[in-house]
């Protein structure tokens, strides 16, 4: 926490984006990342719904690029990179996911395999295609471009019922702290956004049966406590639950990444010594 605090006092605030990636911008979080970025933003906006895209376009007009693409599929990924970079986008917001309620051996095995590849594989491509141009686009300008990858509090925890998740949403966390250990020193900031129940029908998409995820916070509250967070940590608990109980954890795992890294910096210096 105190590194944290460290960083906001000697890190001055953030200029806003020239061009930013948001996926799963059809709806809930995704929308209210686009709405919440600055208006002097560029857009790339993409889902699998295209009334919804067109909507987007005629609200956002010629700011937004709009991408239809199913990112469960290669050329679905393939098709945003080739939209991200040629936008020059210097934040990527990778916010796409889905999910699937239930006993795990009751769930069609097709939905859990969308879930890896949508909420894990196509955040490893998408991270691994675009972040090299974008830390040296950043490095040429002067500025600093910006990653968030958009976990959950479910990654701290296992959740009976809603298993493949939980577990895809754990590699995102882990992924993602231990990508900003990497990175740091590099023109980039890497955000890690755990929030919990977020106001949206990704609830009843995933099959919950409830009337309301209870505790569920407003989407466009979370976009904004997430885009504040960017720069400043590396790890944002949204919520007033995951606040209390999960940033001392989050903290910890942060503190790990950045040893692990400085400890191989070390290792590596011994030895080009020797």
């Amino acid at each position: 926490m105190m590194h944290d605090r460290l960083k906001d006092r000697l890190r001055p605030e953030r200029p806003a984006p020239r061009a930013a990636l948001v996926t799963g911008a059809t709806g809930g979080l995704g929308e209210a990342f686009a709405r919440a970025l600055p208006a002097t933003t560029d857009l790339v906006l993409t889902g699998r719904d295209p009334e919804k895209l067109a909507a987007l376009e005629a609200e956002f007009g010629s700011r937004a690029r709009i991408v239809t693409a199913d990112l469960a599929t290669e050329e679905g990924v393939d098709a945003v990179v080739r939209a991200a970079n040629a936008a020059g986008c210097d934040l990527v917001i990778n916010n796409a996911g889905v999910g699937a309620v239930g006993r795990f051996t009751e769930v069609d095995f097709a939905r859990h395999r969308d879930t890896l590849r949508i909420d894990v594989e196509a955040l490893l491509a998408l991270t691994h295609a675009l972040m090299p141009a974008m830390i040296e686009r950043a490095a040429q300008s002067g500025t600093r471009a910006g990653l968030i990858n958009v976990s959950s509090s479910t990654a701290f925890v296992p959740v009976p019922t809603f298993a493949t998740y939980a577990a895809a949403k754990a590699l995102v966390l882990s992924f993602t702290e231990a990508l900003a250990a990497e990175m740091d020193g590099e023109p980039i900031d890497i955000l890690c956004a755990c929030p919990g129940p977020v106001r949206t029908d990704f609830g009843a998409r995933a099959g919950y049966k409830g009337a309301g995820m209870p505790g569920a916070m407003a989407p466009d509250k979370v976009a904004r406590q997430t885009l504040s967070a960017l720069g400043r940590q590396t790890t944002v608990m949204i919520g007033p639950v995951s606040s209390a109980t999960l940033a001392p954890v989050a903290l910890a795992r942060s503190m790990v990444g950045q040893a692990f890294m400085k400890a191989g910096r070390v290792i590596d210096r011994v030895q080009s010594r020797d």
